[in-house]
């Protein structure tokens, strides 16, 4: 709604208020050149200082508005917008305005975002009310009961974050200096930084190309007499080929810690992932399936590791005497007010997997075919859960690299994000090895905006944009 820069507050009101975002232009009556605008809010200040209906918006003391001219891009525009500022006027070169860049919540779509309602806010405040802020508490043990039921594991235990859940169940194994660990490249760091934690080294190796998880043959050919242990990641939500992994672990007498950071609720055949292996581990950083800021979990059925990861998460204190410490422990501890946001979360997470599950089913129909894309495939063995959707880009066939459709796709407000760097390529690691596939999907392999909260609408947006990029 546009009026001339000299007219009246009334006439001011009357426009916003037929208008839906609080705001009106204000031009000049005969050049249509853009003066400014004028908000509600300027009109409640102006009121509260002695201005009548019948005065003139020129006379009231506003901010200078913000404009963009006609040929700037989406992220600069979209740079403009703060608290105050939620529509930003598009002039071409002569000064009239010929479009609205307004604020949303969606304007950019996020990779990853958490899913919140009311129960979180509740269970929070009641940690505040009460005061049991700590790491004791009813949520405590509330969440890591409804975690354990859950994942159908006898024991789950709350950790502060995925990597100490990893450090803790590699120290109650007693892995340390002198042995070595099998793990993917293909993975976020910490999955090598807990191994390197204890003393112990760990031994990289590739993906399968189908499902992007650790290769089981590679895992054979990289067992030592230094040995001890295999940690299978789940990886962007996909499990890996438990049933071989475990007949490996089995017959060479090895551990195996599920890393199920990014694949709460995923199944390997019937089996829910982090009750498969020995031990298993999750993340509830912000960016997880579910989420309590930051925080993590391990599972087990083994009564001895529960309480060996219990008494070294505590400071290393036993259950029996207060203060009486008799190993080196950590304080890993989660709190009441993170467990309480735990609790809200586990009581949707049939919820959220399942909208991940028909964004999945969504971005597949929208994607298929397009040539030099392919996207993660879902082994026969798998039911995954989609952390975060992903795909290949092969720039042969695609027409342009996967670096330029993130660029392309970020100056359009869609956030995406590269597939992990291969871990053996790392700089602290750096073996030196030709990990074919790793390195392949990290040079190749993006994630797409994968929340919960993601509607059809979006979908079909980021899906267009590809299209358009790729035109085939």
């Amino acid at each position: 709604m546009s009026l001339p820069a000299d007219c009246s507050i009334r006439q001011a009101l009357q426009a916003i208020d037929k208008g839906a975002l609080g705001m009106a232009l204000l031009v000049d009556p005969d050049s249509n050149i853009f003066q400014g605008l004028i908000t509600d809010g300027d009109i409640r200040r102006a009121l509260i200082q002695g201005f009548g209906l019948e005065s003139h918006v020129k006379e009231i003391t506003r901010p200078i508005a913000k404009t963009a001219s006609e040929g700037m891009s989406f992220e600069q525009i979209t740079t403009m917008f703060t608290d105050p500022v939620r529509v930003v006027p598009v002039l071409d070169k002569a000064g009239v305005v010929i479009d609205l860049a307004i604020f949303d919540r969606r304007i950019n779509l996020p990779v990853a975002e958490p899913c919140f309602n009311e129960n979180e806010l509740l269970y929070v405040s009641d940690c505040v009310i009460t005061g049991w802020v700590s790491s004791a508490g009813k949520y405590v043990t509330r969440f890591e009961s409804m975690f354990a039921e859950y994942c159908s594991t006898k024991y789950a235990i709350t950790t502060s974050n995925g990597t100490t859940a990893l450090h803790l169940a590699l120290l109650a194994l007693g892995i340390g200096p002198g042995d070595e660990v099998i793990v993917p490249s293909l993975t976020f760091i910490s999955t090598a930084n807990a191994v390197t934690y204890t003393g112990a080294k760990p031994i990289f190796v590739d993906s399968e190309e189908q499902s992007w998880t650790i290769d089981p043959t590679g895992i054979e050919s990289a067992i030592t007499s230094k040995t001890r242990a295999i940690i299978p990641v789940h990886i962007y939500g996909h499990p890996a080929d438990m049933g071989k992994i475990m007949d490996i672990a089995h017959r060479k007498h090895l551990y195996v810690i599920e890393d199920a950071a990014e694949a709460h609720g995923a199944y390997y055949h019937d089996q829910m992932v982090g009750g498969i292996g020995d031990i298993g581990i999750f993340s509830f950083y912000g960016n997880k399936i579910i989420t309590t800021g930051e925080g993590g979990m391990i599972t087990t059925n083994d009564p001895s590791i529960a309480e060996k990861v219990r008494i070294l998460r505590d400071h290393g204190m036993t259950a029996e005497r207060r203060y009486w410490h008799p190993v080196l422990g950590y304080n890993y501890r989660l709190t009441n007010i993170q467990a309480a946001l735990g609790v809200a979360q586990m009581e949707k997470i049939a919820s959220i997997l399942k909208n991940k599950k028909q964004i999945a089913k969504k971005y597949t129909e929208m994607l298929q075919e397009i040539s030099g894309l392919t996207i993660q495939n879902t082994a026969t063995w798998a039911d995954p859960v989609y952390w975060l959707f992903s795909i290949q880009i092969d720039p042969t066939l695609f027409g342009y690299s996967r670096d330029e459709l993130i660029q392309y796709l970020k100056e359009k407000g869609i956030e995406t994000r590269p597939l992990f760097p291969p871990v053996h390529t790392q700089p602290i690691y750096n073996t030196g090895q030709h990990l074919t596939i790793a390195e392949k999907l990290s040079t190749q392999g993006l994630s797409l905006p994968s929340s919960p909260n993601l509607k059809e609408d979006d979908i079909i947006r980021i899906t267009q944009e590809i299209r358009k990029l790729n035109k085939t």
